[in-house]
């Protein structure tokens, strides 16, 4: 790299955030909110400032609303708190003898602390036809508002992926009265996420609001010549479509890290702290692979709870300095929620790997609460418009309080009762 900035006059070369999603914006926030009083700058690959994902695959998509709507803070925040945004600019290359980066405009930017925000990009299934006019993806809110204009003369939607977006965007374009098929190469819904009692819940529900699933199918080709007609699958079905979404899930963007010689497997690994293997560099959000004691091994987690609660670590840790080493390693309960038409799925802890779930009996239609156990420890709740029981299970698992299978079982089981009887005792 060439000449790199020079410091400021209080010797500090500042903060460096890559990325301008939730977790850069997150970051950069609680460093001003700390009392951080150097440089500081969000380089953002949007050209726009940092915005709300989340309702791009709900609300945005089908109703006309500003995008101004979804920004976490006005351009105002940014300049009385003295925070640069580069926006439509990215981090190309990491200097790190340098203790520098440069932009993809040519720019060289030196940092104190480097952190890797940089998210995770849609996987693009290698299937003829993906290119075609009319098939989408969904992750960006320019993403988003193309999406939203080709509904104008679409009728028929064919979704690619039974995840959470995919999911999500099928419940919203059923309320447009769209023909809508989701197409799921697995043989339930969302089933890296949720147990299967919850997956087939929702499976009888999107049919329910009219949605044709496909589960079991995998997409050969998209059909057309300029632009999509139809969706062929593996065992030579075609599904006309005039939108196609394609949802199959997203892959971290960890090159830029590996490039400068960082450690990464299916993201950029870090330890307690968020710190990577260069002290001066951390990676947080849907870009980091951390230890979870809840799951006891590495994991990558794709949620705004995730993004927020690892950059406020790791702001703490930057404004603590040598004092780092007394701040508590990365513990926060990971949760997380989809909205899916009338439906709000929320689930507290990693329930991948339970071997055992039981469903709590509520005797009310279109709510419910999955306990998933793996032997006798608890992993997590699982919970349909259920939010008090979620609530409780945050609790639950923040705080070690124990519940065993045989109590949950038990006919008129309840938690709220069971947690005060747990605190009381603690």
């Amino acid at each position: 790299m060439s000449e790199t900035s020079e410091k400021t006059a209080s010797g500090k070369k500042g903060v460096v955030v890559a990325g301008g999603g939730q977790a850069g914006f997150q970051v950069a926030a609680s460093l001003r909110l700390g009392g951080y009083g150097g440089p500081l700058t969000i380089v953002a690959q949007e050209p726009r400032l940092p915005y709300q994902r989340p309702p791009l695959s709900k609300t945005y998509i089908k109703t006309d609303a500003a995008f101004d709507s979804l920004l976490l803070k006005p351009e105002s925040f940014y300049e009385k708190n003295a925070i640069s945004v580069q926006a439509g600019e990215a981090v190309a290359a990491i200097d790190r003898r340098a203790g520098a980066v440069r932009l993809t405009n040519g720019e060289n930017l030196a940092y104190d602390h480097l952190v890797l925000a940089v998210g995770a990009s849609n996987r693009v299934l290698p299937i003829p036809g993906h290119a075609l006019a009319g098939v989408h993806q969904l992750r960006t809110a320019e993403e988003a508002e193309r999406l939203r204009a080709g509904l104008a003369g679409s009728a028929r939607v064919v979704i690619v992926g039974g995840g959470f977006i995919g999911l999500e965007v099928a419940a919203a374009l059923r309320a447009l009265e769209k023909r809508v098929t989701v197409v799921e190469a697995a043989d339930r819904l969302m089933g890296r996420t949720v147990s299967r009692q919850v997956s087939g819940f929702f499976l009888a529900e999107h049919r329910r609001m009219g949605i044709e699933i496909r589960l079991g199918s995998a997409v050969a080709a998209v059909l057309g010549e300029d632009r999509v007609r139809a969706v062929r699958l593996a065992d030579g079905e075609e599904l006309p479509a005039d939108l196609v979404l394609i949802a199959a899930g997203v892959t971290p963007n960890d090159r830029l890290a590996a490039e400068a010689g960082l450690a990464t497997d299916n993201g950029i690994l870090v330890d307690h702290h968020m710190a990577t293997a260069d002290p001066q560099i951390f990676a947080i959000g849907d870009c980091a692979a951390f230890h979870s004691p809840f799951a006891d091994r590495i994991v990558r987690l794709e949620s705004v709870q995730n993004a927020v609660d690892q950059a406020k670590l790791v702001a703490e840790r930057i404004i603590a300095g040598d004092a780092a080493g007394a701040i508590p390693p990365y513990r926060a309960v990971p949760w997380f929620w989809s909205d899916q038409g009338p439906f709000k799925l929320q689930i507290v802890g990693l329930t991948a790997g339970a071997d055992h779930v039981e469903m709590a009996s509520l005797g009310e239609a279109g709510k419910l609460v999955a306990y998933c156990f793996k032997g006798e420890r608890l992993l997590g709740i699982e919970t349909v418009n259920r939010p008090g029981e979620h609530m409780l299970g945050r609790r639950l698992l923040a705080e070690d309080l124990v519940v065993a299978r045989a109590e949950v079982a038990r006919e008129g089981f309840d938690l709220k009762a069971h947690v005060a009887a747990l605190k009381r005792q603690g």
